[in-house]
Parts: C-alpha cells; structure tokens; sequence
C-alpha cells in the first residue's frame, strides 16, 4: 500500500507546485522549490495522513490536500535545516542541498514559498470546517510550539551537555511534532472525533521518536549511500544524540520500547491497521 500512497503523493505534489511557465519573474523561486519537493524521499509524513483517514473509515484519495500540505512543510524544514547558519548539509535525499544550487538567498526563499504554499494547499480541502481543523493542527504543530520550537533547542544544545529528558524534549517537537500532525490531519479528513485524534497523537509519539533514534544510530553506523545525506555529522558539530549518550544497544532497546508504544496505540482503532502496523516496524528497523 505504501508504493500505491506513494504514488499518489508524487503525482499530487506535481500538480501542487507545477513548472514555472516562460517570462514568469519568479521562475527562479519555483524551480528551487521544486528541485526540493520533488526529489523523491520517503514521503512518510503524507503517507501517514492517508493511511490514518483510511484507517478512520475515510476515502484516503481525498485527504490528499492534507498530505501535500505536510510535506511542504516538511521540505521547507530541511531546505532551512541544510542552510549555513543551521546545520549546514551540502547533501540531502542524494543529491547537493537547495542552497548549493540555488544560493543561499534563494533557498530561504524557498523555504518561505512551499511554508506558505502548505496552508493554501490544505485549505483546499473539499469540507470548509475540516479544512480549517487541518490547518490549525498543521500550524500549531509546525510553529514555535512544536517542530520549530524543537530546532530551538537543537541549535542551542551543541557543545554542552544535554540531558537524555531534554534530549526527548528536543526530539518531541524537532521531529514528532510534523509526524503528529500528518496522523491527526489524517484523521480530521475522515471526520473522526478526539478520541481518534488522541490516539493517533500515540502513535505518532511512538514512531517520531523511534524513526529519530533509529536516526541517530544510522548517523553513526548508517551508510550515507544508502541514506542519501553525509554521515557522523552531529558528532562532526559535537551536537549530543542518543548514541553518545546511551550508546547503540540502549539506544536500540528505546527504539523497540516506542514502536512497541505506537502498536499499543493502534489497538483503539477499530479499522484494519495492519499497513500502520508494518509501517511502525519497518521504521524501527531501517537502514537508510
């Protein structure tokens, strides 16, 4: 079901953002945002907001506005994350960051056009009401409460000691928060009630924090081929992560205990959740 959601994605995402047309004065922009957007990845965060209003009794094909608009907003994030004053990546999804390409002026600017272009996606949603609970989750979630707030921390937190509580912090909003809003989102589409949304709100927090782990495990172990980004980079920028300060094995076991915890969720639902089933432990276990 992944490929066939996956799919979908790349053919909506097209058609979100299309090619700039000739003589457009803002061609530069376009083109640059989608040279980010529309370079593949994993497309887990869109994915999760149609498999989450399949899974509430939903037709998933019309949550699509729901999942463009995640992973704009996604893109943006790293297109910001790759730039100097951040973490300063030159490769991303396998190939030379926004900024490399583009400039550095010109990928900020990037990141502004699809950030925007997210909110006017989801309000395209065919029910007005929904669309507006859609939109509230994804910017309450994406501002300075959830994945903004979370990068906050993670600029201020290199070269100092981190506790593994203020690390969970970091993570909860750095990388949970989107992973958060893309199961809820899936759910709003269906019409679902707050129960539904707290329990994907479980699941979300299970698999966002066993996906970061796993990831700070593969920036150590990981095989950056395989990955499509350079490894050992937060050791690089003396940035702390699970592995340096748990190790790899107790790092690991903290992968099993949230996907563990992200199954448990999917226990409330009374739809098939064997795809989320297979999705959490697939993430638990990825090598790239």
């Amino acid at each position: 079901m992944l490929e066939v959601y996956r799919e979908a994605i790349e053919k909506a995402l097209e058609l979100a953002l299309p090619a700039p047309k000739e003589g457009d004065p803002a061609a530069v922009v376009t083109e640059a945002m989608r040279y980010s957007l529309l370079c593949g990845g994993k497309r887990v965060r869109p994915a999760l907001v149609l498999a989450f209003c399949e899974l509430c009794g939903g037709d998933w094909h019309m949550a699509m506005p729901f999942a463009c608009a995640i992973e704009l907003v996604h893109t943006y994030s790293l297109i910001h994350d790759d730039l100097p004053c951040m973490d300063n990546d030159d490769m991303r999804r396998g190939r030379p960051t926004c900024h490399k390409v583009y400039g550095e002026a010109m990928a900020l600017l990037a990141g502004d056009g699809l950030l925007t272009k997210a909110f006017e996606c989801a309000l395209e949603f065919n029910k007005p009401e929904l669309a507006a609970l859609g939109a509230r989750e994804l910017s309450r979630l994406a501002g300075h409460g959830g994945m903004v707030g979370g990068q906050c921390i993670d600029l201020s937190s290199g070269g100092r000691e981190v506790s593994p509580e203020l690390l969970e912090v970091m993570d909860r909003g750095k990388t949970v928060a989107l992973i958060e809003a893309a199961c809820r989102m899936g759910c709003i589409a269906a019409g679902r009630c707050e129960k539904e949304l707290i329990f994907a709100a479980k699941y979300a927090m299970g698999i966002g924090m066993a996906f970061q782990i796993r990831d700070d495990i593969l920036d150590v172990l990981g095989d950056a081929k395989k990955l499509g980004k350079n490894t050992g980079m937060d050791s690089a920028r003396d940035k702390r992560n699970y592995v340096s300060l748990l190790g790899v094995e107790r790092a690991q076991e903290l992968v099993e205990k949230y996907t563990a915890g992200a199954l448990e969720a999917l226990e409330s639902f009374p739809g098939d959740s064997s795809f989320l089933r297979s999705f959490a432990l697939d993430l638990a276990g990825r090598e790239s």
